[in-house]
């Protein structure tokens, strides 16, 4: 047993019972490569503080945010943060890198769970199927010839942010003949084409597609890019699914599209605020399919997330960078390379 590399794990892991909640999520790689991990027990399930985290050289967390807070003068920080997931919007990433902190994330882990969840969110909203569920609950089978679906072979999908997911999604759509449109200010046509995508602007985009995906990361430049203006841009018979991140969406503009008629349904699994609000209009109304932000939660996930964290974990351990980095810039500090090359030799000893 190593233990000169130990590694934790945030509590939100684990449930009352003490049962990791995700199930399998690879740790007998850890035990494999003969290194000592433990579930934070002091960490509350917001944040990560200092005092919680000292003495650990990674940590593999999920729900925790990540701040200044996190961090003391007195304590040297983890080598690596690794996140279970894709987003970092709860990471402080200037005050991880200012520490010499590699933070990494798990895109070839969610890739195909996140992919699947938006096709399957999309066809649930175009078959009515949370409705036609509710008609058989209640007894009011003779209602079911007002909620006839929507077919999806040959119709317009746009999709908002053509990464890794996005273009997982449209591999599995394609049996379905669609013409997919993208837009992603980071792509270009070439490779847009090479995904079986045509790389648009926003404006056409919205105004063409029958079904609008959101898979972007949130950032200043994405935060609320899904406004008003751009809801009154789609056509009224068009769907919206958001797999990505809440406030991406303005969530009061969509509630006035979906409630005037302007779009005909959205499915979401992300909100602006959450847990989202009881009162909220979204809640009562039969166009909308609403999911608590698990709508990709499987044990593929579970498994992919960590085996993608672990193995980042293990690459810091190895004195080796990561591959997937948020705060990219921290690779070439000269405290976080000395970190690094220190941890290498630690290894080969």
């Amino acid at each position: 047993m190593n233990e000169h590399f130990r590694v934790g794990l945030s509590p939100d892991f684990l449930d009352e019972s003490g049962r990791n909640v995700w199930g399998d999520i690879g740790l007998e790689a850890l035990d494999a490569a003969g290194l000592p991990w433990a579930y934070l027990r002091g960490s509350g399930p917001d944040e990560l503080p200092a005092a919680d985290i000292a003495g650990y050289d990674a940590v593999l967390f999920a729900a925790p945010a990540v701040t200044e807070r996190s961090f003391s003068d007195e304590i040297e920080p983890p080598l690596i943060l690794a996140r279970f997931g894709v987003g970092y919007d709860t990471v402080d990433l200037d005050a991880c890198t200012r520490r010499d902190v590699v933070v990494t994330i798990t895109p070839d882990g969610a890739r195909r769970p996140v992919a699947a969840s938006a096709l399957a969110m999309l066809l649930a909203l175009q078959h009515r199927i949370v409705v036609k569920d509710r008609l058989v609950r209640t007894g009011r089978w003779a209602d079911k010839t007002r909620w006839m679906g929507t077919g999806l072979t040959g119709r317009t999908v746009g999709v908002i942010g053509f990464g890794s997911v996005a273009s997982d999604f449209a591999a599995l759509i394609a049996p379905f003949s669609p013409r997919v449109l993208a837009y992603d200010p980071h792509r270009t046509r070439e490779s847009a084409a090479e995904q079986g995508a045509e790389l648009v602007t926003l404006d056409e985009l919205l105004a063409t597609a029958d079904a609008v995906l959101v898979m972007a990361a949130l950032t200043p430049e994405t935060h609320h890019l899904i406004d008003e203006r751009a809801l009154n841009l789609m056509k009224p018979g068009a769907v919206l699914v958001n797999v990505a991140r809440g406030p991406i969406v303005h969530e009061k503009a969509l509630s006035a599209a979906l409630a005037d008629g302007r779009i005909a349904g959205a499915a979401l699994d992300v909100f602006e605020h959450e847990p989202l609000a009881t009162d909220s209009p979204l809640i009562a109304m039969d166009n909308v399919i609403l999911s608590p932000h698990a709508v990709s939660w499987t044990d593929e996930m579970s498994l992919g997330n960590g085996s993608s964290a672990i193995t980042a974990i293990l690459d810091v351990y190895k004195g080796r960078a990561p591959r997937f980095v948020a705060n990219r810039e921290v690779l070439e500090r000269p405290g976080f390379r000395r970190r690094l090359a220190e941890r290498a030799e630690r290894s080969a000893a």
